[in-house]
């Protein structure tokens, strides 16, 4: 009995940050530094029309795979209200109702799901302990913010439109953000590693 606790108490947490370990105020401060880091990502673009290219996925999945599926998805949802009530945290900036009725409606209310979706993978090992399983993890949510999306852009342009606009010329951004997501987590884990050894 007493090994199988020593050994629990042994095991890696899913994340770096230990943030399910921490009380309610560091919670809270990790959520605001969460919100600031998504409003940095979101003014790293590539112009494109109807939906600009940025880094915002890659800041949302990195979000849930670090702070886990319920406060990853607080902290995306509480950057998307910042927006809603007028911070200029979207991409160019943009602020209240519009961005949330237009083309880009989709992928903005997929991301609170992206974040909760790699923060449960994440929570179950898809983690930066496993890189080619936090990269799978971080593929899955990019591919259901590309699903959604295109779902919504569909009722607005058409499925066909939708697809070519909304969706192909995404996908090797979502490969390439899914790698750079899982190669942070396992630098960070390393890092981890390192300082616990220290």
């Amino acid at each position: 009995m007493s090994g199988s606790v020593s050994a629990q108490l042994r095991a890696p947490s899913f994340s770096p940050l230990r943030l399910e370990e921490r009380n309610f105020v560091l919670q809270i401060a990790a959520v605001a530094l969460g919100t600031a880091f998504l409003a940095a990502s979101s003014y790293i673009t590539v112009p494109m029309y109807p939906v600009p290219v940025t880094m915002q996925t890659f800041a949302v999945t990195l979000i849930g795979a670090l702070y886990g599926w319920r406060l990853g998805a607080v902290t995306v949802a509480a950057w998307l209200f910042e927006a809603l009530i007028g911070l200029p945290v979207l991409t160019a900036g943009k602020v209240g109702i519009a961005p949330f009725v237009g083309p880009t409606a989709g992928y903005l209310f997929s991301f609170p799901l992206i974040a909760a979706l790699t923060g449960w993978l994440a929570e179950r090992g898809w983690n930066g302990h496993r890189p080619w399983l936090a990269f799978a993890a971080a593929l899955a949510a990019n591919g259901l913010c590309l699903i959604m999306g295109a779902a919504w852009l569909s009722t607005l342009v058409g499925v066909e439109k939708a697809i070519l606009a909304g969706v192909a010329p995404f996908l090797i951004g979502a490969v390439l953000k899914s790698g750079l997501s899982a190669t942070t987590l396992a630098g960070l884990n390393r890092v981890q590693g390192r300082n616990g050894r220290a």
